[in-house]
């Protein structure tokens, strides 16, 4: 059974006088264990049935005609995550520095959360009855975080004694269950001749595999009592990426797709530009980091093209230290366009207190810190990758609101994208500027 916790105004779910308290017991039939069950039994379905258990007691059939793209106006009880049994070397829960949320010290490993939001997993906590969930209900694809395909090495950077996980990717694929693999790179232990090793065997399970994304390993300053690990120098991020254009060139010619991609991370520590937009062919891996930039400037031309003038002289945009050349090359060319200064506040991730420079992990102590007595201008935007889904919180819980106290100046939230800066300019223009009616 599956508990509701609330009901959006104006939904499905309201006009059926469903409440929060009331427990989802069938779809059309099928018993209903987890969220999982619910998304597959009513997805895309058209029509169904939905047994609810009233919080008084009641039985109700409630009988449901939707549209392709409509919501029911439901929420429920999330299910608490699977938890990772692994001790990885490079684990970023391991590292994390005290006074974020409760929630980002939990390490999650469950099979369902792959299927539903493509969070990567180990497998090692699945057992015969998770495999056989797995393939009865066609959960795919999943995302396998592998690190490395010789079974002592993956031991060993997992930090225990691990099922052998070439053989249950066979197995997967051969009950048709797609897989999207990475591997976080540490220097010295699975690169070099290791990392051509994890290519190739990986490669000789596509297209079950369909992609496989090389990430460097993240480091904070708070690895105490860890084994001594670093980030790839220039050097080796540079050899990295010619191992992978290498094996890119090889496969595209044999298989059709160029299988393995080097996270963004690895272009911009070796100095090396990027590769055009269809080099990334489908972007399988974007949410790994791979391939954002070439899409960042994709759409940057567009919005470049949709650009006006407007009324707004002076804003500032946060970003972290990895993406802010790109940002502000943009950030110039949108100003020109509009007539705006955009000033791009590069903030520092000394929260982490190491190799940690992406945006999404700043916090509001930095931005405080950082942007405090500055001119901001007429708006301070934040992109929405800095906070937390469906709220206003980022990574130590400070809010928009208290920026706002602290900074003096509205801060607003926008897309993280060229087209989510410029639609934020445009919603600023008019609230503050807007004309005086004759």
């Amino acid at each position: 059974m599956l508990k509701i916790t609330d009901i959006h105004p104006g939904g499905i779910g309201e006009e059926l006088e469903l409440e929060p308290g009331d427990l989802v017991l069938a779809v059309s039939g099928q018993r209903v264990r987890d969220l999982l069950d619910f998304h597959l039994f009513c997805g895309e379905a058209a029509e169904f049935v939905l047994e609810v258990q009233k919080k008084q007691g009641e039985i109700w059939d409630l009988h449901i005609e939707k549209g392709e793209d409509e919501d029911l106006g439901i929420e429920f009880e999330h299910p608490e995550p699977t938890q990772c049994g692994n001790n990885c070397l490079f684990c970023f829960v391991h590292q994390l520095p005290r006074g974020m949320r409760r929630t980002l010290y939990v390490k999650d490993e469950d099979y369902r959360f792959s299927y539903l939001y493509g969070s990567y997993i180990t497998l090692t906590n699945v057992g015969e009855k998770e495999i056989e969930r797995i393939v009865s209900q066609k959960l795919s694809p999943l995302y396998i975080s592998v690190h490395a395909t010789d079974e002592p090495l993956r031991n060993h950077l997992l930090g225990q004694d691990v099922p052998a996980i070439l053989p249950l990717l066979r197995r997967l694929i051969d009950a048709g269950i797609e897989l999207h693999t990475q591997i976080v790179l540490c220097p010295g232990l699975n690169d070099g001749a290791q990392l051509n090793k994890s290519i190739t065997d990986l490669q000789a399970l596509s297209p079950g595999v369909r992609s496989l994304a090389v990430v460097p390993v993240g480091l904070t300053g708070f690895r105490r009592r860890l084994p001594d690990l670093r980030v790839p120098s220039s050097a080796e991020a540079l050899d990295v990426l010619d191992t992978i254009e290498h094996f890119q060139q090889r496969f595209l010619k044999i298989g059709g797709s160029r299988f393995v991609f080097a996270a963004d991370e690895l272009y911009l520590k070796a100095g090396r530009d990027f590769p055009p937009v269809e080099c990334y062919e489908d972007f399988p891996q974007w949410e790994n980091g791979v391939g954002m930039i070439a899409l960042f400037r994709e759409e940057a031309a567009e919005a470049l093209g949709q650009a006006r003038p407007l009324s707004l002289k002076e804003v500032s945009l946060v970003t972290g230290e990895s993406a802010a050349a790109e940002l502000k090359r943009f950030a110039s060319d949108l100003g020109r366009k509009t007539g705006v200064r955009i000033a791009v506040q590069v903030v520092h991730n000394a929260f982490f207190g190491g190799h940690v420079s992406v945006t999404g992990l700043l916090t509001g102590r930095d931005i405080l810190a950082q942007l405090r007595g500055k001119p901001l201008g007429e708006v301070l935007f934040l992109p929405d990758v800095l906070f937390r889904d469906g709220d206003d919180l980022l990574l130590d819980d400070l809010s928009l609101t208290d920026l706002e106290r602290e900074l003096g100046v509205p801060v607003e939230k926008v897309a993280g994208t060229p087209l989510g800066l410029l639609a934020g300019l445009e919603v600023m223009d008019e609230i503050l500027h807007e004309e005086e009616p004759d």
